[in-house]
C-alpha cells in the first residue's frame, strides 16, 4: 500500500496514468492511495517505489510531497521529497 500527500500537484492525470503504468492501481474511493504487488525482496521494492514517485512527480509539477509506504508485513515507511536534491528523504512517521 501506498499513501502520498502531494501539495498542488498540476497534473494528477499524468501523475496517476504513469503509476499506473508502472503496477500502481488506485484505491477505490481514497484520494492518493494506491496498492500493487511484489515479488522482490524489500530493499529492492522500497527503491522502485521512491523511483516511480519521483519519476512521475516530475512528470508534472507541485509543490510539496509526502509518501508512506508499506510492504506485506513490513512497518510502514515516511519519506519528504527534498526538491534540493530531487529525492526522498527517510523520516519519522
Amino acid at each position: 500500500m501506498l499513501i502520498v500527500e502531494v501539495e498542488e500537484l498540476k497534473d494528477k492525470i499524468k501523475f496517476e496514468k504513469y503509476l499506473k503504468e508502472e503496477g500502481f492501481s488506485p484505491i477505490e474511493n481514497e484520494e492518493f492511495a494506491y496498492e500493487g504487488e511484489t515479488t522482490t525482496h524489500m530493499f529492492s521494492t522500497r527503491a522502485y517505489i521512491l523511483e516511480v514517485v519521483t519519476t512521475g512527480l516530475n512528470k508534472t509539477s507541485f509543490h510539496t510531497c509526502k509518501i508512506i509506504f508499506q510492504v506485506g508485513e513490513n512497518p510502514m515507511e515516511a519519506y519528504t521529497f527534498n526538491s534540493k536534491d530531487g529525492s526522498f528523504q527517510g523520516t519519522k512517521i
